[in-house]
């Protein structure tokens, strides 16, 4: 699942791209000029550097491996423009001078909801200049240039959403509690993520400028937590005797929450984001309603029957464990929805289909900020072109204030695991994701269903000519396929 943040992008005036590939921009920038001058980028002098007056040097390993990765992008595996375009160019542009403003430039920060993406791309011969407040703007401006000639596959994705275990395996790897990943994973040594394995991706995503919010959701979707961690899922009841079966995370005891104190304590440290993803979503009560502790605590609780109160009193304890960590956290609608006490900054994810524009009214009006992943759900599969649907939806068309839709920061394209694995991720992922890319990033002015299906499919192309095997939008071809470029 990819999330895109609340960061606004920044302007471009290009002076460099030709008619056909301006059009093909994906997604837009915010704002943007062009004209009909067209330059050469030549592997044998153009190059990227620091701006002299920039606060960034060669010392910022994250900028010099992204000069290395967009020149790869651009002039890797011996790519040629093609016999027929030689004689469009005007003249070669030289250099793309890369200038941070800010005095502190992040180079070895990670990006935050707080970052600044805004830059500025100016295009003039014989040098481009890309001047951005931050490294995670300037990540964001190189792409547009990268769109020249490359197959760049970016899309403007800012934050990726890992829901890392779930019902059916638990392969994160679990210093505190090894079991949870050895007994609880598909496989202990082949289907898990080791510590290494989780900074690497950390690591990987902080060089292109990308948030990794980790999800551990409970105390529904917990089946496979309770395989290496006794005693602490529900015993379920069938009439007087215990049926075998477990269900959610048991919240009458107090060592369910000595395990989550000490659980994310460990989660706090290895993941660098500001935020915790800690769900509380498809809570199935009635394994709680079975079981007679569990309904001999609810009288003494003053619940009655309302298993709702139940689940808001474990999350609220549990929301009480993650806040003596210092990281915020994200939750799913019903946790809001079921009247948890929560804070201030706390992020409300939309995700429910039905009366989304009320849901977002009520959270924003009590204050509190929402992503909306509710139209974006890209497992659910239709005949025909979908994307379409994607790319028309208005996330600020509820009834609100303006400064209740500020309080909307951004928005998911959600891609559950049920019926996907390594063979059809990357194919049904884009170019539907990038629909909703450009819908998020780019001006809510643009909305032209056949403008977008012109330039999407040439970004399909471009996926495509990187080796992304994404899949088509319509009947058609790639020129690249026959050109042999």
């Amino acid at each position: 699942a990819a999330l895109l943040g609340s960061s606004a992008p920044g302007w471009i005036k290009k002076q460099a791209l030709a008619e056909s590939d301006e059009v093909a921009l994906w997604p837009l920038p915010q704002k943007f000029q062009t004209s009909v001058d067209a330059f050469r980028l030549s592997s044998a002098s153009f190059q990227i550097v620091h701006a002299k007056e920039s606060t960034a040097g060669p010392s910022c390993s994250l900028l010099q491996n992204a000069f290395r990765r967009y020149y790869s992008y651009i002039f890797g595996n011996g790519r040629k423009h093609g016999k027929n375009l030689e004689n469009v160019f005007d003249a070669d542009l030289a250099e793309l001078q890369v200038q941070i403003t800010s005095a502190d430039p992040e180079c070895d920060g990670y990006p935050s909801l707080k970052s600044d993406e805004s830059y500025q791309l100016e295009v003039n011969q014989p040098t481009a200049v890309l001047k951005a407040a931050s490294v995670w703007g300037a990540l964001r401006g190189k792409l547009i240039l990268v769109l020249v000639w490359s197959s760049m596959a970016m899309n403007k994705f800012n934050v990726f959403h890992w829901h890392i275990v779930d019902d059916q395996s638990f392969p994160f790897q679990s210093r505190t509690f090894p079991d949870l990943s050895h007994k609880g994973a598909y496989h202990p040594y082949t289907h898990v993520y080791t510590p290494a394995d989780v900074k690497m991706v950390i690591e990987f995503a902080r060089m292109r400028g990308i948030r990794v919010l980790a999800e551990f959701d409970s105390p529904g979707h917990t089946f496979s937590w309770g395989k290496g961690q006794t005693g602490l899922l529900t015993p379920c009841f069938s009439g007087s005797s215990p049926s075998g079966t477990f269900g959610p995370v048991n919240p009458i005891l107090n060592s369910t929450y000595d395990f989550m104190t000490r659980f994310f304590k460990e989660v706090s440290t290895v993941f660098p984001d500001a935020y915790i993803h800690l769900g509380g979503d498809e809570v199935d009560f009635s394994c709680w309603k079975s079981n007679p502790d569990i309904q001999k605590f609810m009288d003494q609780q003053g619940f009655g029957q309302d298993y709702r109160k139940l689940e808001s009193y474990y999350i609220q304890r549990l929301l009480d464990i993650v806040s003596t960590t210092n990281k915020g956290y994200m939750v799913w609608q019903e946790v809001f929805d079921n009247g948890v006490k929560l804070k201030g900054d706390t992020v409300v994810e939309v995700w429910m289909n039905n009366n989304v524009d009320k849901e977002l009214q009520n959270v924003t009006g009590s204050g509190f900020t929402a992503i909306l992943s509710a139209p974006w759900y890209l497992d659910y599969i239709s005949y025909g072109q979908d994307w379409k649907k994607y790319y028309t939806v208005e996330p600020l068309n509820f009834e609100g204030t303006a400064e209740q839709k500020k309080l909307v920061i951004g928005g998911e394209a959600c891609l559950w695991g049920e019926y996907v694995d390594a063979t059809n991720l990357t194919p049904r992922l884009w170019p539907r994701a990038s629909a909703v890319g450009e819908r998020l990033w780019s001006d809510e002015n643009v909305k032209d269903v056949g403008s977008a299906y012109d330039r999407l499919v040439k970004h399909r192309c471009r996926m495509v000519r990187r080796g992304i095997p994404a899949e088509p939008l319509y009947i058609g071809f790639c020129p690249h396929e026959y050109s042999g470029n």
